[in-house]
């Protein structure tokens, strides 16, 4: 990319061609009309994305989706076509000047103030901080929050199965086939990744996104076979390269025979499928590097693994290492142990190095509470492959982001409801993270644009902006100031450069890290504060009601600047 002098550079459009400015609710087009004809439409106004909840019960969200916008903003203008279909979707009333004016409209005299990706973020605070003339700024409304929440939801989601799993276990996203659509299943690799797995078996996502790739095979794999006698070519040379075994198969079954009458195995299992060994052999020809088995098509301990271990013993003979099994049925935290005794049996009996450390992998519609069970049952699963409860938000359909009105020509606005966590907080606003004397995070705060930043070992009195009685004194031993300039517009501010997928990847698991261990637990996890100091960035501000402008209350009384 290249980048000019204050960072704005030539950035490539969204991962999806479909991510277009039609990607967006009709009333976008026809509140921008509605401006345009009232001559509103280059008001200068602030707009806040944020979200009300944390997902699925937790305590905590991860931020993601920000790359993916920058894209969208740097790309954004309406082509003759995409005007010409606005222009019949709209009455015919519609003047013809605001189709001229469509044809001219960029992203040139937008901000956007934003969160790093890959951040533990929470309610209230904005993630985006969106300036621009009123037209154009709503017309990125449906997109931005449209390209946030479903990155946002699923990277918090495959957070909380790594935190479930633990740092020590291999995550595998396998959710392509269950994901809802294409772009579901990309979007899902690549902010699966973000979250905290460490691969995925989407081809197409590892070629867009650099994501390393797993897999192995099917049961159908499996079952295809019939017998040894359908493998043609049975010849191995040696990894070192030095010789070639003429005939693998007589070796594999060599190894069975040894296995079935080993003193520490016999008994435990009798004449295994030799279908299932004939597939095992052929894969193994296949990738004698990269042998993984899937072991339960038929039974796991009377034939999978055994013939895995014959397999993988006839490959060690010849310099290879077999990777392990995967597991896709059963109960897997007492197959898990079973067959771990059964890699140790083999290595005491056969004196062949860490083959007890075989590594064993499990599926079958994993989540966050099969996982956490396994945990506390016991089990000797090295990697988790998870799938449909992971890319399909299983437990949680959607964020709930929101895109709301806080400024406009420099007079603040609030957008009102009887519930009160349906009340925006106005103003234009610059947001910190408070951190104290262990490393941790304390709390988020909001000040107005133009007050003081909170500073280093200043007590500060934090206020909840909705619950009077919720405040609390803060001595921060760090302050980070959240939102940075990612889209300076025609502004002189310096951009903040765009990340690498792995450098946001390292960014999340670095913050999660961070986190205090209460506010990540599962079950009755403790809420992360958020709060305004204790002089308000807007001081003595009652809403009105009828306009959503404000009133400046003097004492005993107050002097209407709205109504």
């Amino acid at each position: 990319m290249e980048v000019t002098e204050n960072g704005v550079g030539a950035i490539d459009g969204p991962t999806n061609p479909m991510v277009t400015p039609l990607l967006t609710d009709l009333y976008q087009f026809t509140m921008a009309y509605a401006y345009w004809k009232a001559g509103k439409h280059q008001e200068r106004a602030v707009f806040d994305l944020y979200f009300r909840k944390n997902p699925f019960g937790g305590e905590y969200t991860v931020f993601a989706g920000l790359e993916e916008c920058i894209r969208f903003i740097a790309n954004f203008r309406l082509t003759e076509d995409e005007i010409n279909f606005i222009r019949e979707s709209l009455p015919g009333s519609c003047e013809d000047g605001f189709f001229d004016y469509l044809r001219g409209i960029d992203c040139c005299d937008v901000e956007l103030y934003a969160i790093p990706e890959g951040s533990v973020v929470f309610p209230k605070i904005p993630l985006l901080r969106v300036e621009g003339p009123i037209a154009v700024v709503q017309l990125l409304e449906t997109p931005f929050v449209n390209l946030i929440n479903y990155a946002s939801l699923v990277s918090t989601n495959a957070a909380r199965h790594r935190n479930v799993a633990g740092k020590s276990k291999t995550l595998l996203e396998f959710g392509l086939r269950r994901a809802q659509g294409p772009d579901g299943g990309l979007s899902a690799s690549k902010y699966c990744y973000i979250g905290g797995f460490d691969a995925t078996s989407n081809v197409a996502a590892g070629k867009l996104f650099g994501i390393p790739l797993r897999g192995t095979h099917s049961h159908a794999f499996v079952s295809s076979y019939m017998s040894l006698d359908e493998i043609i070519d049975k010849s191995l040379s040696r990894k070192d390269g030095s010789s070639t075994c003429e005939n693998f198969v007589s070796l594999v079954q060599t190894w069975l025979n040894k296995i079935q009458w080993s003193s520490s195995l016999c008994g435990i299992f009798g004449e295994t499928n030799q279908s299932e060994l004939a597939a095992f052999t052929s894969y193994a020809l296949a990738f004698p590097d990269s042998f993984l088995a899937l072991v339960d098509t038929y039974d796991v301990m009377r034939s999978g693994i055994p013939n895995f271990c014959a397999v993988a013993l006839a490959l060690q003979d010849l310099g290879y290492k077999a990777v392990g099994i995967r597991l896709d049925s059963g109960d897997l935290a007492y197959l898990s142990c079973e067959a771990r005794k059964f890699f140790c049996s083999i290595e005491k009996e056969f004196a062949v190095p860490e083959f007890g450390k075989m590594a064993i992998t499990a599926s079958n519609d994993l989540n966050e509470e099969t996982i956490d069970a396994l945990n506390k049952h016991g089990h000797e699963v090295d990697a988790f492959g998870i799938g449909t409860y992971l890319v399909t938000c299983y437990a949680q359909a959607a964020l709930g982001v929101v895109f709301k009105l806080v400024d406009i020509n420099n007079q603040p606005r609030i957008k009102l409801s009887e519930d009160v966590s349906k009340v925006s907080i106005p103003c234009k606003k610059r947001s910190y993270r408070l951190y104290g004397k262990e490393g941790y995070p304390l709390v988020d705060i909001m000040t107005g644009e133009n007050e003081p930043s909170p500073k280093v070992g200043e007590r500060i009195l934090c206020r909840h902006p909705f619950q009077e009685s919720k405040r609390a004194y803060v001595v921060p031993q760090q302050v980070e100031e959240l939102l940075r300039c990612y889209w300076p517009g025609n502004s002189d501010k310096r951009r903040e450069t765009l990340p690498t997928l792995r450098d946001i990847r390292e960014r999340c698991i670095q913050q999660l890290e961070q986190m205090r261990p209460d506010h990540m637990r599962r079950l009755n996890p403790t809420p992360y504060k958020f709060a305004m100091p204790n002089e308000p960035f807007f001081p003595n501000l009652e809403a009105c009601y009828y306009c959503s402008g404000f009133w400046t209350r003097y004492q005993s009384h107050y002097q209407p600047r709205c109504c």
